[in-house]
């Protein structure tokens, strides 16, 4: 065998062999720690600045091209303290986005009421869980029903499997409150239902102030090019709280998948963009989709890590070790073959869209990209602050990393003939 092709081929199987070791459940999970290390990942945050750097860092290692792209999103508000108070017990609180303006900070001490003359008092509302993520006409409609009776402000429950703070995503032309709306976890129900029933005052303590034009970045990270055909791999970055298993498991699938591009040298164009502000309307995306991403005709595919695409279910209280049951792949319908294929052993709902995707997938799919796959779902502390290390694992994140590893390779092996 001529020595050219032997170090070839030992050239190859030293790049298979590192990208196995970034594979590995271990390797993976150190990574969604890392992610949970930085904090609040909400836009405009310093875990959200942290997070962008060590991405970058990352990609660059691996031997990418990276640079940052701005992102500029005309509001964030900025909640530095919110609690709500009775009979001298004081649980944190959220402030629904967007609370007025005049009263990004304020103090107010006021009787609750549920029902009748509620001018001048604390409304007490609650909302069911819909099991969604993002703030509909259903929620809108309540909340502002409620205000137009005119509360001094509204305290709001949201049911969710944690009994937690939860919160949905808005948009930037989403108009704030005509009063603040406070949000507490179910699991405080007890002491606002005695203090309604007893007709004790709830004080309401919020320190907060809004920013305008506020800057974020996208993380944007190529190589390969000229090699073959252009495939653009995705990931958000922020979301309202820690986001650990949200967003943590995905983080770490985008950065496993480069990795292993980079150490096998796959024969092909790659693209990868990590992108900022999902939480309050999708501006990074959006803004890539805009300027930096190529076009629709160019390219082969789009693979997405959306989010809680490696969590576990819950049981009475106690994490199982069984997958959570509402997790989707998103795919077109050209993708349905090769996903059925790469992700025989990953246990997931096939989500087949042909009119609207989920997530950030809904707007790479209304911008035209015919062929996408990706994964999405929510999971026990999806949305809320306790969000955390304990809902995922080495165990379930290595069998999704390895299916998008495999479903990627196949594309480049097999180009237009794997969405046929």
């Amino acid at each position: 065998m001529r020595p050219i092709l032997i170090a070839a081929i030992v050239i190859l199987m030293v790049g298979q062999a590192a990208a196995k070791d970034v594979l590995s459940g271990a390797r993976l999970y150190e990574d969604v720690a890392r992610y949970a290390s930085f904090g609040l990942h909400r836009f405009g945050s310093p875990g959200d600045r942290a997070t962008a750097d060590w991405i970058a860092g990352e990609m660059k290692q691996a031997g990418f091209d990276v640079s940052f792209q701005p992102v500029v999103l005309g509001r964030q508000y900025v909640a530095e303290q919110a609690s709500a108070e009775a009979a001298g017990t004081r649980v944190e609180a959220t402030p629904f986005w967007w609370p007025p303006e005049d009263k990004a900070s304020f103090h107010l001490a006021a009787p609750l009421a549920r029902d009748g003359d509620v001018a001048g008092k604390i409304l007490l509302l609650d909302l069911p869980f819909d099991r969604g993520a993002y703030l509909g006409p259903n929620h809108r409609a309540a909340i502002t029903e409620a205000a137009a009776k005119k509360p001094a402000a509204i305290l709001l429950m949201i049911g969710n499997p944690a009994d937690e703070r939860f919160a949905y995503n808005v948009t930037q032309e989403d108009a704030p409150w005509p009063v603040p709306v406070l949000v507490v976890g179910a699991k405080s129900r007890a002491l606002f239902e005695r203090a309604l029933a007893a007709g004790t005052p709830v004080t309401f303590d919020v320190k907060g102030h809004y920013e305008r034009d506020v800057a974020g970045r996208n993380v944007i990270a190529g190589i390969g090019a000229g090699r073959g055909p252009t495939i653009v791999v995705s990931t958000p970055m922020t979301g309202w709280y820690s986001c650990v298993c949200e967003r943590g498991p995905g983080i770490a699938n985008f950065l496993a998948l480069a990795r292993t591009v980079a150490a096998e040298k796959w024969p092909a164009h790659f693209v990868f963009i990590a992108t900022a502000g999902h939480e309050i309307g999708h501006g990074g995306m959006e803004l890539f989709l805009k300027n930096g991403a190529p076009a629709p005709k160019d390219t082969l595919a789009w693979i997405h890590f959306g989010s809680s695409n490696a969590c576990y279910t819950f049981a009475e209280g106690a994490r199982t070790d069984r997958p959570e049951e509402e997790r989707y792949l998103v795919l077109s319908k050209s993708a349905v073959a090769l996903t059925d294929e790469a992700f025989a052993r990953v246990d997931a709902k096939r989500l087949v869209t042909e009119k609207q995707a989920v997530g950030e997938l809904r707007d790479v799919h209304a911008a035209g990209y015919a062929n996408f796959l990706g994964m999405a779902g929510r999971h026990r502390s999806f949305h809320t602050p306790s969000d955390d290390l304990a809902a995922t694992g080495p165990e379930i994140l290595e069998p999704v990393a390895r299916a998008f590893v495999d479903a990627a390779r196949k594309i480049v092996e097999r180009g237009d003939a794997a969405f046929r």
